[in-house]
């Protein structure tokens, strides 16, 4: 069902306010460059700084004007139930083709209550949904059993995206359920796939989306030289975009590649210059930059 190279999409701001111009002309950007589709208001998109009004306002801004183009995997996760099926439920009323269910953070919730917690979202809104194992950002695994639990409880429970740098999980994850398995690191793509994943939601896809793409495409096609070829070209872009906390770097990529502005909301805060001369260099070397 969920196959390719997503991006996981940025949220622009200008002066404090989502820049809807620079999102559309991301979107567009996107449709012409092999993106298999959007996730929108993820962790990349700064989702925890965005009030409730505006997450649903991105989400339906995203539907409308990819206007069935690509598929949007809106980010719906909280770590408070009721806000998360309040968020799932308004991106299946506008028409959001899946949604990404990040686990619960900071309160880190015993595997029964985390099941509870996935169970009664899929029960409210009645729509595709993808895991989100991301531990070092949540402070809680997603354990086996629990994904295993939820693949044979719930039909809506149909992909995991597996950012907890492990093959050795999301092997077990592919030998015990039918779920897509998307990688959620770029830096692993690759492996992830030769251990049955089907692509990425992936971040340097906001500021070079073909080669991510190509690279996905070449190691679904069981093309492994050319896949490996591009991963090794693209892996200093890989480390680059994470030398600060995400999505700092790529903001600052896309703002030096005239994509939009690199402006942030608060804790997060601009690129140190050290790092940005690191970012920078690697921009130059791959050939982004001059």
């Amino acid at each position: 069902m969920f196959q390719g190279s997503y991006v996981a999409l940025v949220t622009p701001f200008k002066n404090g306010k989502v820049d809807y111009e620079a999102v559309e002309r991301l979107i567009e950007f996107h449709l012409e460059k092999g993106t298999a589709g959007f996730v929108p208001v993820g962790t990349t998109g700064e989702s925890p700084t965005l009030s409730m009004r505006e997450h649903i306002e991105f989400i339906e801004f995203v539907v409308k004007t990819s206007a069935g183009r690509l598929p949007v995997i809106a980010g719906t996760g909280a770590n408070s139930t009721s806000e998360a099926i309040e968020l799932t439920v308004a991106a299946a009323k506008a028409g959001a083709d899946a949604t990404l269910q990040v686990s619960p953070y900071y309160n880190k919730p015993e595997p029964e209550g985390m099941y509870r917690h996935f169970r009664a979202i899929a029960d409210a809104a009645k729509l595709p949904m993808i895991l989100y194992n991301v531990p070092s950002r949540t402070g809680r695994q997603i354990a086996l059993d629990t994904i295993v639990r939820l693949a044979d409880a719930c039909k809506e429970v149909v992909g995991l995206k597996a950012a907890d740098g492990s093959t050795h999980s999301v092997t077990l994850v592919r030998l015990k359920t039918d779920l897509d398995i998307l990688s959620g690191d770029d830096s692993m793509t690759l492996p992830l796939i030769a251990c049955g994943a089907k692509g990425v939601i992936s971040v340097v896809a906001n500021f070079i989306p073909r080669d991510v793409a190509d690279m996905v495409g070449a190691a679904l096609a069981g093309d492994y030289d050319d896949a490996l070829e591009r991963h090794l070209k693209m892996f200093p872009l890989f480390r680059a975009a994470f030398v600060e906390t995400n999505p700092i770097p790529v903001k600052a990529a896309m703002e030096m590649l005239d994509l939009c502005s690199a402006e942030l909301r608060l804790p997060l805060s601009p690129m140190q210059q050290a790092h940005r001369e690191i970012l920078e260099k690697a921009l130059r070397d791959y050939g982004l930059l001059k």
